[in-house]
């Protein structure tokens, strides 16, 4: 692999514009010939790759979870292997992968060269790294903030989370999967490509991002009290254990509500119910710490 790399920074990331000064002289130092490109909407990354895409041969993206969705489509069309600089505020696929959060470490990652092709979700046409959900996940998507987001970091997500939490209602859904239909009373039902979503929640304890295999659950508690009792086992994906959640797994998982609910895509409403979801094996090549392991 050649050293010629595209750049692409989302400006408005948490640490967008301090870390792309940071990240290009660092790149160069370690010998990387950049195409910087940055951007002030994180939806125009995918046409700035396929019109660079012959030029370069990897894409290095400086943000968080939701300008590597944005980014994601172009990816598996060009098949350019990522590089990853975690300036958002979750930055849940590097907790993933393993990259550090430290600028110049995770350009050292980069640097190495070490590939690690993972699955990826897919989605009523749209591809996901992380998770993708219906019910809470989606009301605390709404009311987050950028601004919240950029002052308070990560305690931005648990203090609008509650706010959340207090007025849950639960709505209805028919789940398809492995050839069986399951009717559910929820108040939030979410689909795992990888391990972490939402600021560092496991999606299920043994969750890998390339294990080829969707793991669903779906949170049926009565009481909204409840749900701030599982809080502590959401991190580390234990929830899937407990009474008052469906824990299931598959290749291919559709979701029926009786009127359309939005879908949250690694912290970005991008598609409704209907819900046709299935696992992309291998789909993309990333740039990963040498010692990772499945």
């Amino acid at each position: 692999m050649s050293s010629r790399a595209l750049l692409l920074v989302n400006r408005h990331a948490r640490q967008g514009q301090k870390g792309l000064s940071e990240a290009i002289e660092y790149l160069k130092t370690l010998g990387f010939d950049l195409i910087e490109q940055s951007t002030e909407d994180p939806k125009h990354l995918a046409e700035v790759i396929l019109r660079y895409q012959h030029q370069v041969d990897l894409v290095i993206i400086g943000g968080g979870d939701g300008t590597l969705n944005a980014a994601v489509d172009a990816l598996v069309d060009t098949q350019l292997p990522l590089g990853i600089l975690p300036l958002g505020t979750a930055n849940d696929l590097a907790r993933t992968l393993k990259i550090p959060n430290s600028l110049s470490e995770a350009c050292k990652i980069i640097a190495y060269r070490n590939l690690r092709r993972i699955d990826l979700g897919w989605v009523n046409g749209k591809h996901f790294f992380n998770v993708a959900s219906l019910g809470l996940s989606v009301k605390i998507t709404q009311l987050l903030t950028k601004e919240a987001k950029r002052r308070w970091g990560i305690f931005a997500y648990a203090a609008t989370a509650l706010q959340v939490i207090w007025e849950a209602r639960p709505f209805t859904a028919e789940i398809l999967i492995n050839g069986e239909s399951v009717r559910v009373k929820t108040v939030q039902i979410a689909v795992g490509n990888g391990r972490y979503y939402g600021g560092g929640m496991a999606v299920a304890d043994d969750a890998a991002i390339d294990d080829q295999r969707l793991d669903l659950y779906s949170l049926e508690m009565k009481h909204w009290w409840q749900i701030i009792l599982l809080l502590p086992a959401l991190r580390q994906g234990r929830h899937i254990h407990w009474e008052s959640v469906r824990s299931l797994q598959g290749q291919e998982i559709e979701v029926y509500t009786r009127k359309p609910r939005p879908i949250n895509t690694d912290g970005e409403i991008t598609t409704y119910t209907p819900a046709h979801f299935r696992v992309i094996p291998k789909a993309v090549a990333v740039l990963v710490p040498p010692e990772i392991r499945s």
